[in-house]
């Protein structure tokens, strides 16, 4: 059984596609590429693919990622483009690597989000970053199944800042000016969503845009300490795909 690795994005209108939306254009897909999927035992057989931490519904996504197995080896390549096209606009497979490693789920720890605060001056946006970042603790308030749950938004961010012009990545550019706020969080438990910090930001310092933000995922992770950077979480697949096995590196260093 092969285990495929696939990096797929939520752009324009498709980023109102709720989780459950796109598992069903997903198995579509599927089908109408002919991929060789391996199904669950019982008497409701179902594709065996695993989702790892969906983004919201209503943001926009630049690094969604999932797991499928295969009866039948296929070339990882071939098989992006094939559900690429098979999917609608919007709903992009950009990447695809087999799976070589374990523990897909476990590398996506961190996410960096991009939000963009149309009819926010920079400035405003970058008083209330730095009365955010500076506060040890903010506590926002968010509708549960259970009821009002309150929890710290400050802990999971590990960096936050604003900037005054969009980036050509984000969800609904645009060419006029706005604030935009780039940051870095981690998966926590209660999660910390980017409306959180938006919550926290108006808890700290009054700062309520017009509209609501256009929030994209751009990527998600093992975040590097060192670096300050949410990483790749399929590189140690294509590293493993290019390490040498221990026959051919023994068969190297062989004397000719």
């Amino acid at each position: 059984m092969q285990r495929i690795r696939l990096r797929y994005t939520k752009r324009g209108r498709l980023r109102f596609t709720s989780h459950r939306d796109f598992q069903r254009a997903f198995e579509r897909a599927l089908r109408r590429a002919e991929v060789p999927m391996a199904y669950s035992a019982g008497f409701t057989p179902h594709p065996k693919v695993s989702y790892a931490n969906a983004a919201p519904t209503g943001t926009g996504s630049e690094a969604e990622y999932l797991e499928i197995a295969l009866t039948a080896a296929r070339d990882p390549e071939q098989l992006r483009v094939l559900l690429d096209e098979s999917l609608p606009a919007g709903l992009d497979v950009v990447d695809a690597v087999e799976a070589r490693t374990s523990g897909l789920a476990d590398r996506l720890t961190a996410s960096e989000w991009e939000l963009r605060l149309d009819g926010v001056e920079p400035a405003e946006a970058e008083q209330a970053v730095a009365a955010f970042n500076a506060a040890e603790t903010v506590e926002v308030q968010r509708m549960t199944k259970n009821g009002v749950r309150t929890f710290d938004a400050r802990q999971a961010v590990v960096d936050l800042e604003a900037h005054g012009t969009t980036s050509s990545t984000a969800d609904r550019p645009t060419d006029q000016p706005c604030a935009i706020l780039r940051l870095v969080v981690r998966h926590v438990t209660p999660a910390v969503r980017p409306d959180d910090v938006l919550s926290g930001l108006r808890a700290v310092a009054d700062l309520a845009p017009p509209v609501p933000a256009a929030v994209t995922r751009l990527a998600q992770g093992l975040f590097d300490e060192e670096t300050g950077t949410v990483t790749d979480p399929l590189a140690p697949d294509r590293e493993a795909a290019t390490a040498p096995t221990a026959g051919t590196a023994a068969a190297a260093k062989a004397p000719a």
